[in-house]
């Protein structure tokens, strides 16, 4: 099986993955990037009204083979 590596950036904080994962394959290393970003906002409230949180995936050779983002504005409408 291939390993994958899974880093995260909060925009604060970049987790660097070391360890990574042994996963059937890209599918679901690409699931797993996608799945830690809602987490990740409900964990790290922005300080201020704009936040993007972003995952990569990187694989055994150290290459990013895909990233993910989500961006969280809060805004006052009145």
């Amino acid at each position: 099986m291939p390993r994958f590596f899974i880093d995260t950036d909060d925009g604060d904080l970049h987790v660097r993955d070391d360890e990574g994962q042994d996963l059937p394959d890209r599918a679901a290393a690409r699931e797993i990037a996608i799945d830690v970003l809602p987490d990740m906002a409900r964990s790290e409230l922005p300080d201020g009204d704009r936040r993007t949180f972003t995952s990569s995936v990187r694989d055994e050779s150290g290459t990013v083979i895909f990233r993910a983002s989500l961006s969280l504005v809060a805004e006052w409408l009145a």
